[in-house]
């Protein structure tokens, strides 16, 4: 279970990472993407902080302080839950896969969290 963990916890950060850096650079099919579901493009660093700080909480609890992690990953679950339904909201079928992936992301990563927690 350990090494799933660490395996799927890496992704995640990486990809939530990555993204934040995406906001902040704001990059081309960001500000698409934003303008499509309707997000002001004066959100993009709030909203890329908030991925960033969700990946940084999940390394941190890899390093160790484990309720961070699971607060981390329950933050991200509800980070794309929003974005999901963004996409719904503007019917933005067409880019749902990227905020879906990422959300199956942070739910495996909550899981995994959850389940090699110690028991009482």
């Amino acid at each position: 279970m350990h090494a799933a963990h660490l395996v799927v916890a890496s992704v995640t950060i990486l990809l939530n990472a990555g993204i934040a850096a995406a906001d902040f650079a704001r990059a081309k099919f960001v500000l698409a993407n934003s303008a499509a579901v309707q997000v002001p493009q004066s959100w993009l660093p709030k909203l890329g902080a908030l991925k960033a700080a969700g990946a940084l909480g999940l390394l941190i609890g890899l390093l160790g302080i484990r309720f961070i992690g699971i607060a981390a990953a329950v933050g991200l679950v509800l980070f794309y839950i929003g974005a999901i339904i963004a996409h719904v909201r503007t019917r933005q079928y067409r880019t749902i896969v990227g905020p879906g992936l990422f959300l199956a992301f942070a739910v495996a990563t909550l899981v995994l969290d959850l389940a090699s927690c110690p028991r009482a």
